[in-house]
């Protein structure tokens, strides 16, 4: 459950940032990967929450603001679930939404990384995600991965068993 609990506040911080009244994503997957006890475990989040205005040719005016609804947390398991959403974990009573705020774009290659500042639990860090950026026709797509530590937004405790840190995953599609 810990690795589940972990995985899904990385997702939440790969595509996620402040909330917004207008969302311009149509589409959108956020999963997880985290180990416990060796093994790779995982689930998904949904209610991915957008505003992501994105120039390849101006960076510096690019921006993405995000939540990702924690109470949606799945992993195929309803008591793990709930277990998630408790204090020890998400804290998804207090803590409903996982926020994500871009500070800047980088290009790398053919590709982008993005600063954003993620908060989770009402506890703020800064993560790297390194995408893709796909325009096609009236939509483009965005499809990035990025890493974060359970422990540094108070995810799972100390545990011997959870890996401490977990793998997020997101795609979306966003509407011109």
């Amino acid at each position: 459950m810990k690795r589940y609990l972990l995985a899904i506040a990385l997702l939440i911080i790969v595509n996620t940032a402040f909330a917004q009244v207008e969302s311009n994503v149509s589409k959108s997957a956020i999963t997880f990967e985290i180990k416990n006890l060796g093994i790779k475990t995982g689930g998904k989040l949904g209610g991915l929450q957008a505003n992501i205005k994105f120039d390849p040719a101006n960076l510096a005016a690019s921006n993405i603001d995000a939540t990702v609804d924690a109470t949606t947390i799945n992993t195929d398991n309803n008591l793990r679930d709930e277990h998630l959403r408790g204090e020890d974990y998400f804290n998804t009573a207090v803590f409903p939404k996982i926020i994500m705020s871009s500070v800047g774009f980088k290009q790398k290659g053919s590709n982008y990384v993005g600063q954003f500042n993620l908060t989770i639990k009402g506890k703020t860090k800064q993560v790297d995600v390194p995408f893709s950026y796909t325009p096609n026709g009236n939509t483009s797509t965005f499809k990035g991965s990025f890493k974060i530590k359970r422990a540094d937004f108070g995810i799972g405790g100390n545990s011997l068993t959870m890996g401490d840190e977990a793998t997020v995953l997101v795609t979306a599609e966003v509407t011109k």
